[in-house]
């Protein structure tokens, strides 16, 4: 395995990492907000709250970790990123930052308060939509090369189905990953109503997720004919990644085994995530960037991937920490702990 492919191997987990945290946080702050403008904070807020305490501040390393790496192994990439990317990338930056700041005022100034709860509820499905441009920017036809300088046809991005697919795949995958494992944390405190009410909305999400995969399939097939047909060649994982779709909504059906239904949620997303990451190789952007022009050299290289091995062997005992602490602690789920 080359340096390039081990950097870029390495940096997809991380942004796997944010994809299924991130998701499961901004669905949490949605279903919050939606459960108090509706007036049911009575069945879902509390549990909301007492998942999102502890974990809410640790999102964003990952994301952080994935953004640093990509200058770092890729240094080209800043050109690009200076450029096409400052848009997209400073209105999802601005979100975050608003984000932080309303789960601040909502949880420490006003419990409850509708506006603030909104606001964080809103962010948490504007922060992927925006984000999620990046990748339909990826799949080119919307940067072309003004005198060596790549410049980014907004026009273009903004029309495009392609685009769309994209970024209604990122809302229904946040509430639909959020929802699964909501539906998991409640029953795990014994809360038969929020159980019931995540459940119904898990349910809800799960087929417009398949809707909206198969139609960035569909639309790429126009857009994109090159990463189209390496789509179908990884055809097999995405059959598996069907498979597990569709065993996740038959427990929920069935009303059982809530702990399994979110692994195979994580594997579903697993199978599709890498084989996404696989097809579009080499490609960092269509047709301007590959992972082989612009890398950094071998040592750096090398240092870069032992420091971000040993990162994630950092975060993932961490995180492991938090939940063992906290969301899987009797007593916190129940609701016998302070959060301290």
């Amino acid at each position: 395995m080359s340096l390039e492919i081990l950097g870029i191997a390495v940096l997809w987990t991380f942004l796997f990492g944010y994809v299924i945290i991130g998701s499961i946080d901004y669905g949490a702050g949605f279903f919050n907000a939606y459960s108090i403008i509706t007036g049911k904070q009575h069945i879902l807020s509390k549990i909301i709250q007492q998942y999102l305490s502890p974990v809410w501040e640790i999102t964003n390393v990952f994301f952080v970790f994935f953004f640093v790496g990509i200058v770092g192994f890729f240094p080209q990439t800043a050109y690009y990123i200076g450029t096409i990317f400052l848009i997209p990338g400073s209105i999802g930056l601005i979100l975050l930052a608003i984000r932080g700041s309303y789960y601040a005022f909502e949880t420490y100034s006003s419990k409850g308060h509708k506006g603030y709860a909104f606001m964080y509820g809103l962010t948490g499905l504007l922060i992927p939509a925006s984000l999620s441009t990046v990748l339909a920017i990826s799949e080119g036809g919307f940067v072309y090369l003004e005198e060596g300088n790549p410049v980014l046809d907004y026009w273009e991005l903004f029309t495009s189905p392609v685009s769309w697919s994209i970024v209604a795949l990122s809302i229904v995958a946040v509430l639909y990953i959020s929802s699964v494992f909501l539906t998991w944390y409640a029953n795990q405190t014994g809360d038969e109503d929020a159980t019931n009410l995540m459940r119904k909305y898990a349910l809800i999400w799960a087929v417009p997720l398949i809707i909206t995969a198969v139609g960035i399939v569909y639309e790429l097939s126009f857009h994109n004919t090159e990463h189209y047909n390496r789509l179908t060649d990884l055809w097999w994982m995405f059959g598996l990644s069907f498979i597990l779709w569709a065993l996740t909504v038959w427990l929920l059906w069935k009303k059982r085994n809530y702990g399994t239904a979110v692994w195979l949620l994580f594997g579903q997303f697993a199978l599709a995530f890498y084989g996404y990451g696989i097809s579009h190789y080499p490609y960092l952007l269509y047709p301007h960037l590959t992972i082989y022009e612009g890398f950094t050299n071998q040592a750096m290289a090398i240092s870069l991937v032992i420091v971000f091995i040993l990162g994630l062997a950092l975060l993932v005992p961490s995180l492991y920490l938090v939940l063992k602490l906290f969301l899987f602690d009797k007593d916190y789920v129940q609701g016998k702990k302070n959060k301290g």
